[in-house]
């Protein structure tokens, strides 16, 4: 059966060549909020636009967040450029799925202005390495909205592989959209050598 290590706790920034993934802050909710509640960006995401008192009630919530102990357990991190400190571009979530089969989920969100150079190809390798070297986990999977032609190049980039796909209704209750969805996944750790960061 596989051995995941836990306890585990976000305890100090991770850097990367170009970026910073870090625990939220309440001087984050303006950076945040600028993508969050734009609709272009939410199209793709399980909610629709927020406020601003919604971006900070979820500030508060993630900015606690920081200790992994088992299924349902999650990150939500922002992601700042190293060359800008302070300002939050977009953030990566990682969450426990199944502890028993070593198994997470991963999601992130860019705010458009900052797309095609290759952030979050960065900070989702940065997130897996990890999940697999640290964590020492099985597989991990990123489900996403079957549209969001972005984020599937993103997955094909870390070396996940599209498993399969479903129907999930997404958006307000009040909305009860339905969308289709796939999940990628990958298994074991990522590809050798550095990360392909063109997109």
């Amino acid at each position: 059966m596989p051995s995941v290590r836990l306890p585990y706790e976000f305890s100090a920034p991770v850097r990367t060549d170009r970026l910073v993934l870090r625990a939220m802050t309440s001087q984050d909710v303006d950076d945040i909020h600028a993508y969050q509640s734009r609709p272009d960006v939410c199209r793709y995401l399980m909610f629709e636009p927020r406020t601003r008192e919604e971006v900070a009630e979820k500030v508060a919530k993630y900015s606690a967040a920081l200790v992994l102990n088992g299924d349902g357990d999650f990150w939500q991190l922002a992601v700042e450029r190293a060359s800008d400190r302070g300002r939050v571009i977009g953030d990566i979530y990682f969450a426990i799925k199944d502890a028993a089969n070593a198994s997470a989920e991963i999601g992130w969100t860019l705010h458009p202005d900052y797309a095609g150079s290759g952030y979050m190809t960065e900070a989702a390798s940065a997130m897996l390495s990890i999940a697999f070297n640290d964590l020492e986990l099985h597989r991990v999977r990123a489900e996403l909205d079957a549209r969001n032609r972005g984020s599937a190049a993103l997955c094909k980039r870390l070396g996940m592989r599209r498993r399969l796909s479903s129907e999930r209704t997404c958006g307000s209750r009040a909305s009860g959209a339905t969308r289709r969805s796939t999940r990628s996944s990958i298994a074991n750790g990522p590809p050798r050598g550095p990360p392909d960061t063109r997109g």
